[in-house]
């Protein structure tokens, strides 16, 4: 739509300009950031949380409340930010991000404000960080979207790429925060954000004006119905489905779990159909005709999947075998783990804006196939590692990995978005981001179910051999081997070493009253064994998928930038992706000083 069919003026198309473009981009650079560093000081913070609540994270009982808390605000975000997005587009951009300002914030003050401990605890906690989720969701969907309409089209890309940025940033600094806050009072952690949401609530609502010229959409209610009980059926399949099932280590064949994963693929082709009918769908589905949009897009969703779960597995080979085998105590692995995955941030921060930039001049190709096998060989060094290895080796493979992803992430993102007619584009960032946001749960079900299937066929034998070796009785090392993988899984991730609790009625009982059992040593040497064969079956499975990405990269053709299109800045807008930043539904009018716009590759 034109400015002067919509009665705007160039102005109004680009944004007012001047001092306000700068405080929109602060703004939300702020709104991300807060909401990127919640989501990685809470992974950081769960050993604290659960001691604070006085609930056993091990407790097979409890797994399910673990899992909530890790994945429920992952799943609503999924599920929500293209739906938000549309209402952005109807009811105001500005409106719906100064919501998610405002219910994000008070999402922090009500989950410091837990006085329950127990199951209860853990439901308040798990209901915040769900309804926080709505929060995010908002303002993912609706900040870059504000952006746009601030700035001229000839540095709209760079402010995209500052904010995003900033979210990898975040991540990085929760992981840092979390380790500091939740040792000293674990409701810090959230009460962090407090003072910065209000400020930038009341500053949101004081100084951003929607400015951006849109054509009202009719909601597709059918469609975002069908969409998200279809979505959030398959997700939480596959969350109870990492999660022991009667004598089974792992649920998949847990009746409700086939019922959840079934259903969900039903009503997610019931959706399909829907938006092939209707007149204005949540997903344009005629974009799959565009080989780019496609096969951009299964290479992007491919390596979501290889790479998304390995931020766990590095964190259960920190925090379980290596920082302790190496002097630190378990109830300190958290913060070092954070600290020493440095290198992978470091990575992906100096590969992705270069990467954009020289795909720009040669194309997008070479750097998306490039960067997907350099990703794959890097997995493929890393299974060469032993669990106790030299750190040096280390962070120079996480380094690797991390510009491999770099690498693919930019250029990637920049192929698909410029295979799209202009007026598709934000509908075409919306699907690519509900992939991106659906592949880390996805990815986090494969990786724990891969991990599971190695451990549980020489992790139980290991296990009761070494505590019978220690002077525990037959019996009860018998019964502490039948733990389900998974949990000790879990005591890795979460810094435990699991037979200070398992044998709590024991030690006194055994010749050195438990001390070696309960060193620092123990627990690392003996899972490290088991660990390592589930780590390969995992890893391999990242192998597979990014060279299957590289494959696909290779199809999507020799499509050149479009001239409408920001170069760097847009490609460095794509790193949000890669960082749980949803770009959903973004507004793109035709602007006066955009040059003419490519043709519709659609015809």
């Amino acid at each position: 739509m034109s400015d002067t069919a919509s009665g705007g003026t160039p102005e109004a198309a680009t944004g007012p300009g001047g001092a306000y473009k700068w405080i929109a981009l602060s703004n939300t650079t702020l709104g991300v950031l807060m909401v990127m560093i919640n989501q990685s000081i809470v992974l950081i913070a769960l050993p604290d949380i659960f001691r604070g609540i006085h609930l056993n994270p091990l407790d097979p009982a409890n797994t399910s409340y673990l899992l909530w808390m890790l994945m429920g605000f992952m799943v609503v975000t999924a599920v929500l930010v293209v739906t938000f997005g549309r209402l952005g587009d109807m009811f105001g951009r500005v409106r719906m991000y100064n919501m998610g300002f405002a219910v994000f914030t008070l999402c922090s003050i009500a989950l410091s404000l837990t006085w329950l401990h127990g199951s209860a605890g853990a439901l308040w906690l798990i209901g915040w960080r769900v309804v926080q989720g709505i929060g995010g969701a908002l303002l993912f969907a609706n900040s870059t979207a504000i952006l746009t309409d601030a700035f001229p089209a000839k540095q709209r890309g760079t402010a995209l790429g500052i904010n995003s940025i900033a979210a990898i940033a975040g991540s990085f600094i929760g992981l840092i925060l979390g380790g500091v806050l939740a040792p000293v009072n674990w409701k810090m952690i959230f009460l962090v954000s407090v003072p910065f949401g209000i400020f930038g609530t009341i500053w949101a609502y004081l100084k951003l004006r929607d400015t951006g010229v849109r054509r009202k959409a009719r909601m597709d209610w059918w469609g975002n119905i069908t969409f998200a009980v279809g979505l959030i059926s398959v997700l939480v399949g596959i969350t109870y489905g990492i999660q022991p099932y009667g004598s089974s280590t792992m649920g998949w064949s847990n009746p409700k779990v086939l019922a959840e994963l079934i259903g969900g693929v039903v009503v997610l082709i019931a959706f399909v159909i829907i938006e092939m009918r209707v007149k204005e769908p949540l997903f344009r589905l005629t974009l799959f005709r565009v080989r780019a949009f496609t096969a951009g897009n299964i290479a992007s969703l491919l390596t979501a999947l290889g790479r998304g779960g390995l931020q766990f597995m590095l964190i259960i080979w920190l925090q379980g075998i290596w920082l302790p085998l190496h002097g630190y105590s378990f109830e300190k692995t958290p913060l070092w783990a954070g600290i020493y995955m440095i290198p992978l941030t470091i990575g992906f921060l100096l590969s992705a804006p270069l990467s954009g930039w020289l795909s720009d001049r040669f194309g997008a190709r070479a750097f998306t196939v490039g960067g997907a096998l350099l990703t794959a060989a890097s997995f493929l060094a890393l299974m060469t590692l032993p669990t106790n290895f030299s750190y040096w080796a280390f962070a120079l493979l996480i380094l690797v990995n991390g510009l491999g992803s770099g690498l693919f992430a930019s250029p990637n993102r920049a192929e698909i978005m410029n295979a799209v007619p202009a007026e598709s584009r934000g509908v075409g960032a919306g699907m690519t981001a509900t992939f991106q946001n659906s592949s880390m749960v996805l990815s986090i079900g494969i990786f724990f179910s891969l991990m599971v299937t190695g451990l549980s066929h020489t992790l139980p034998h290991t296990m009761q051999t070494g505590l019978v070796q220690h002077g525990v009785p037959v019996a009860e090392a018998h019964q502490i081997a039948q733990l389900p993988p998974i949990a000790v899984l879990f005591a890795a991730f979460l810094g435990y070493n699991p037979f200070q609790q398992l044998l709590a009625g024991h030690l006194s009982s055994l010749p050195d009253k438990g001390a070696s059992i309960t060193g620092k040593s123990f627990f690392p040497h003996l899972i490290s064994g088991p660990f390592h064969q589930g780590l390969v079956i995992a890893f391999w499975f990242a192998v597979a998928a990014c060279v299957v990405a590289a494959v696909a990269s290779m199809l999507t053709g020799r499509t050149k930038p479009a001239a409408a299109v920001e170069s760097l800045g847009s490609e460095l807008a794509a790193v949000s992706g890669e960082a749980g930043v949803a770009l959903s539904e973004l507004v793109i009018p035709d602007t006066t000083d955009a040059a003419t716009p490519a043709k519709d590759p659609m015809g």
